[in-house]
């Protein structure tokens, strides 16, 4: 496995985690890795399939801080470069290691759950959540707020092949548009966790998940909506498959939310509804 060393700048030094790092602003994860890799091992890499979705919390008492990362899991191959050591980086050694050897090092804990080991404890965990906003929206390089969301989707169907959707309130960008149920994930929240919450909120459903399907990344440089000013939003959207049971009526339980209704559509129902962009393309992906 291809692992990277923090270095004494990060809040972990010494501990090993698998390559990659922050998504930029409007960037597309799948080219995050391709930067943060090469940027922390020298090395090109080509990305594979997406392994998982995992979010941890991270308490940092000497910053005052506790972070939240979700973190976006691929199988990568490599193309070309050579290993290289930093000087001065959050991470300094980028090397090989073996899986007896893996075993045995400090590893961060989301490193550790994506290659099947017990988590360590080299993060302090915060007992509970931080009170947090949903979203935070700050000043971007032209002066306009900025705000960046993780959300997760559902393909929901029922025994009969149905397909669950919802209807976007209005005050809502794309208002009057037929979405897939979900939306962000709260502080401290697992993607699946949030995904079935908000499931049930939006359509009174009970769901199991079933697979993660990909991820998508979406910018709307200059969306208005219910908060009254433009914000350019950076959305980056986990898709689920998700198995609904014991269907019942769709029924709104957050009222007053971007949700104003839910319905179940047979598949031929699906060509005379009124999509948001994501949800038409998610949907002829499933349908190839």
């Amino acid at each position: 496995m291809l692992l990277v060393r923090h270095s004494a700048r990060s809040g972990t030094p010494g501990v090993w985690s698998l390559p990659g790092g922050a998504v930029d602003h409007g960037e597309n994860p799948r080219d995050t890795v391709v930067r943060e890799t090469a940027a922390e091992t020298g090395l090109s890499v080509a990305l594979g399939r997406l392994v998982d979705v995992l979010a941890d919390m991270r308490a940092l008492p000497h910053r005052g801080v506790t972070i939240h990362t979700d973190r976006l899991i691929y199988e990568v191959t490599v193309r070309g470069g050579a290993l290289i050591s930093r000087i001065g980086q959050p991470t300094d050694v980028a090397r090989w290691v073996g899986p007896d050897e893996v075993a045995q090092l400090p590893l961060r804990p989301f490193t550790s759950v994506a290659l099947g080991l017990p988590p360590a404890p080299v993060d302090l965990r915060p007992d509970e959540p931080p009170p947090f906003p949903s979203f935070h929206a700050v000043p971007g390089p032209d002066g306009l707020p900025r705000a960046q969301r993780f959300a997760a989707y559902a393909v929901a169907t029922d025994p009969a092949g149905r397909i669950l959707l919802t209807r976007i309130a209005d005050g809502y960008p794309g208002a009057g548009q037929w979405h897939l149920p979900g939306g962000g994930t709260d502080y401290g929240e697992q993607p699946g966790v949030a995904l079935l919450r908000e499931l049930l909120e939006e359509t009174g459903q009970h769901g199991r998940l079933v697979e993660l399907l990909g991820v998508a990344s979406h910018r709307d440089a200059a969306s208005l909506g219910p908060e009254g000013y433009p914000i350019d939003w950076h959305g980056v959207r986990a898709f689920y498959r998700v198995a609904v049971d014991q269907p019942g009526e769709p029924t709104v339980h957050d009222i007053g939310g971007s949700t104003a209704e839910a319905r179940w559509f047979n598949r031929p129902e699906l060509d005379a509804l009124d999509l948001t962009e994501v949800t038409a393309e998610v949907l002829a992906q499933l349908a190839t």
